[in-house]
């Protein structure tokens, strides 16, 4: 009996946490691509075999890490073995330094949970 209530209580805590993990990748695709326009096209294309600064982000929900032809990584860039998902790429975009040590991408993180939120939806279209 215990253990059934124990096995309820983890199921119920990871279903809610699922949840509230979709909900905070919920962002509107529209919306991110004006955000991607404004701030990150300077460095990176949203075309495919398009490098510029940064490698092209076509298709980059599902990739692994520095696995763009034709562009240089960062030794810590090629180190990184954690495949670009929603989650993965909102937590990069918070702050790119601080996850991948050693990136050489100069910029500070969008802050804005609702902005990283529409710019990972926005790159999820890019297939």
């Amino acid at each position: 009996m215990l253990r059934r209530i124990v096995l309820i209580v983890v199921l119920a805590s990871l279903a809610s946490g699922l949840a509230s993990g979709a909900k905070a990748l919920d962002g509107d695709p529209i919306a991110g691509k004006s955000i991607f326009q404004r701030i990150c096209q300077n460095c990176h294309s949203a075309e495919i075999g398009i490098n510029k600064v940064g490698p092209s982000l076509w298709n980059i929900v599902g990739r692994q890490p520095a696995a763009v032809p034709d562009y240089v990584y960062s030794e810590g860039m090629k180190t990184n073995k954690t495949p670009w998902t929603a989650a993965a790429l909102d937590t990069y975009i918070a702050d790119p330094r601080g996850d991948v040590h050693g990136v050489k991408m100069y910029f500070k993180g969008l802050a804005d949970g609702k902005e990283r939120a529409d710019v990972v939806a926005y790159l999820s279209t890019l297939k």
